[in-house]
């Protein structure tokens, strides 16, 4: 499972810091953690959260209250195996997201000559 950090979220999900920060202090299911530098540390999982809170508020025009009580129905509610399985979908898409992000940074750094 991958970490990523503010920046990060930020180029995936297109929604700028203080947004994200926001939404961490108003929606309790997110759990995102510190590193040792006091950096914010998100896991797949609160990335999927904030990817379905994004849609709810921008594309369903919920406030963040609306959304927040629906994320909460929809993680509780009926029809969790579908929710496991599309879950763990996800993930797997949000981990190889990272891998061709690294990659894609490793190509466009500029070649060092040896010195």
């Amino acid at each position: 499972m991958g970490t990523y950090q503010i920046g990060d979220v930020e180029r995936l999900l297109q929604v700028k810091a203080h947004v994200l920060r926001y939404w961490e202090k108003e929606v309790p299911l997110l759990q995102v953690r510190k590193d040792l530098g006091g950096r914010r540390v998100y896991n797949s999982r609160d990335i999927r959260i904030l990817l379905r809170l994004k849609y709810l508020i921008y594309e369903r025009h919920f406030t963040l209250e609306g959304a927040r009580d629906e994320l909460l129905r929809e993680l509780t509610g009926p029809g969790q195996d579908l929710r496991a399985e599309l879950d763990a979908l996800r993930s797997q898409l949000l981990d190889l997201y990272s891998i061709v992000t690294q990659r894609t940074t490793q190509i466009d750094e500029p070649l060092q000559s040896p010195e």
